[in-house]
Formats: C-alpha cells, sequence, structure tokens
C-alpha cells in the first residue's frame, strides 16, 4: 500500500510539473498542436510516449547517480564544461518560464474576476512562499491534492462529450503543414517540458529509492499527460477563435455552465501554481550552490525578480519564450535519449 502511494505521489508530481501555464489554459496546446488539426493528433501521441519513456528515464538517471539538483544531471549528461554552459541557460530558461507562470495569475485574475493583474500575482507569490517553506514535501503535498482534481475534472468535462467534439473545426495552416513543423512541434514540446521539469525530477528520482516506483510512476504520470492533451486537444479543435484568447479552455467552460467555469478557474490556478513552486525550488538550489543565501532568502529574491519579469504580460511572453526554449531543450532531450542508463 505504502508502495501504491508513493507511486501515485510521484505520478501526481510529474504531471504538476509539466501542467503550467500554457498546458492548462489551452495557449500552450493551441500554439504546438491544435493549430496542425489532425495532425496535430500524432504530435500529442508522439509527445505521450516520449513523457513515458523520458520521464522514467531521467528519473532513474538521477535515482542511479544521486543527483540532488538538476546541475549534477546536466553536468553528468553533458560533462564539467559543457555541462556548466547547460546549467548557465537552464537558470535563464526557469527564470523565464517561472515569470510566465506567475503573469499567468495576473491574467486568469483579471480575464475571470476583473481583478488589477498585479493583485492576483502577489496572491500567488504570497501562497508560494508559505509552501516553498516546507521543500520537496511541500511540493509533495500540493501536486498530490491538485492533480487528482485536474484529472477529475478532465473526465467530467470531456469524457461524456466526446463525441461532440471534431477534429476537423481547426483547419490547420496548409503552408505550416507542408514545411513539416507539425512534425518538429511534438519534439519541441516535449523538449521544452523535460528540460524544465529537471528542476523537480531530478531530486525527486534521487529521493526515491525504490526503483519500480519510478518506473511505475512515470509510466501513470505520462499516461495522465497524454489524456489532459488529448482532452484538451478535442475542446480547442471547436473553438475557431482559439488563437486569439490567452486562456483559450475559458471560452470552452463557459459554454457549459457558470459553475463548471468557477471550478476550472480554480484548477487552473492549482496547476499552474505546483509549477510555480517547483520552478522556483529548482532555482533556488542552483543559486545556492554559487550564492551565500538562505532558502528564505534564495526563495524572495526569485519570486521578486519573476515578478518584476512578469509584467511585460502572460501572452506575448508564452509566444515568444516557449518555441525558444523548445529548441534550447532539445540538445538535453538528445542527450537523455542517448545516454545509457547507470546500473546502480
Amino acid at each position: 500500500m505504502k508502495r501504491w502511494k508513493l507511486t501515485l505521489q510521484v505520478a501526481a508530481t510529474y504531471v504538476g510539473t509539466v501542467v503550467g501555464a500554457g498546458f492548462a489554459t489551452g495557449k500552450e496546446i493551441v500554439q504546438f498542436f491544435t493549430q496542425y488539426g489532425e495532425l496535430g493528433m500524432v504530435g500529442i501521441l508522439v509527445s505521450g510516449l516520449f513523457f513515458i519513456w523520458l520521464g522514467s528515464k531521467m528519473m532513474l538517471l538521477s535515482h542511479a547517480i544521486g543527483a540532488s539538483s538538476y546541475q549534477q544531471l546536466n553536468t553528468y549528461l553533458f560533462g564539467d564544461v559543457l555541462g556548466k554552459a547547460v546549467n548557465g541557460v537552464m537558470i535563464v530558461i526557469l527564470f523565464g518560464v517561472t515569470s510566465v507562470m506567475l503573469a499567468s495569475t495576473g491574467a486568469i485574475g483579471k480575464e475571470q474576476f476583473g481583478l488589477w493583474p498585479p493583485v492576483g500575482m502577489i496572491c500567488t507569490i504570497v501562497l508560494t512562499y508559505i509552501f516553498i517553506a516546507r521543500g520537496i514535501n511541500g511540493i509533495l503535498m500540493v501536486n498530490s491534492l491538485v492533480v487528482p482534481m485536474m484529472l477529475s475534472f478532465a473526465f467530467i468535462i470531456f469524457v461524456p462529450n466526446v463525441s461532440y467534439f471534431s477534429l476537423i473545426q481547426t483547419k490547420p495552416d496548409l503552408t505550416l503543414v507542408t514545411q513539416w513543423k507539425w512534425a518538429v512541434s511534438p519534439f519541441l514540446y516535449i523538449s521544452l517540458n523535460l528540460a524544465l521539469a529537471q528542476a523537480v525530477l531530478v531530486p525527486l528520482g534521487s529521493s526515491v529509492k525504490d526503483k519500480s516506483v519510478i518506473k511505475k510512476g512515470a509510466v501513470i504520470g505520462g499516461c495522465v499527460l497524454t489524456f489532459m492533451l488529448v482532452s484538451t486537444h478535442l475542446a480547442l479543435s471547436n473553438l475557431p477563435y482559439s488563437f486569439q484568447l490567452d486562456i483559450p479552455m475559458s471560452a470552452v467552460v463557459k459554454n457549459i455552465s457558470a459553475w463548471v467555469n468557477v471550478l476550472f478557474t480554480v484548477v487552473v490556478l492549482g496547476e499552474i501554481f505546483t509549477t510555480l513552486i517547483g520552478n522556483v525550488f529548482g532555482i533556488a538550489k542552483q543559486l545556492q550552490s554559487f550564492l551565500p543565501l538562505n532558502d528564505k532568502q534564495a526563495f524572495a529574491f526569485i519570486i521578486l525578480a519573476c515578478f518584476i519579469i512578469g509584467q511585460f504580460g502572460y501572452a506575448q511572453l508564452l509566444e515568444f519564450l516557449y518555441p525558444i526554449f523548445g529548441y534550447i531543450g532539445l540538445a538535453f532531450v538528445w542527450m537523455l535519449c542517448i545516454k545509457k542508463e547507470k546500473i546502480s
């Protein structure tokens, strides 16, 4: 029983780390998959397989080498010299994406509740600081609560209505399709998300002693991520103006009922929160490796910096940063693919 409980915690943490602002609100799904119409579904299935395989491999490698932070994993994959360069890039990536996460809470507060964006961001900052002070246990606790709620919500919204969704409502951009960008998109998506997930999955993998728990947790987590991708893609394919919205999924749930819209908003905020906490935790570990900061000082510095960066706006940050991060992450995913698993 304890083993299965830990397995589900690993799976929930995997899902919660990946499902952030762009995923939960639908913006990321539109950008990487839905714009390609039916071919977007092919990309999602490819992504799902890689989530299962590489998520498991990342945690198992971390377990085998005893890596307590993503710096150690990158050094193992790339070597001492190149590993330092990759870690430098990673901290920039994590800062940028964490800023996107924080900015998205402001966008949700404005679109759903009519709040001034900084108000939503400040509320998120306070909660983040409270939970992040608990360390990895705080991350596990938040994910164990939020991810089952998100999965249940996905079933409630999409499964009974899946027959009404049509993949052909969204007409793909034929220029993009003929250029085979649809085939590259899932690999960019995987690269982006797994590179960012290092911040949590590496220390998680090294802290779990049972390799079978890691493997099963990665499989369950990868399957859940695939289901959530498919569900969101199907819903957004029926929304012809999804490209024009900062939060496309909000338009989908508004067509169902008011209470479902409120529930969705709460779930989205929870999913953003799980990724935000994980990123702050990962950045803090790297900063503390070269700056004399305790946990509270590191957390405060990171959150303040991300708040300032987040003032540039959610949609603009997402559109500019995410594709670039995907290309940078390709190097990480390639090394993860070719590196043989170390026998411990």
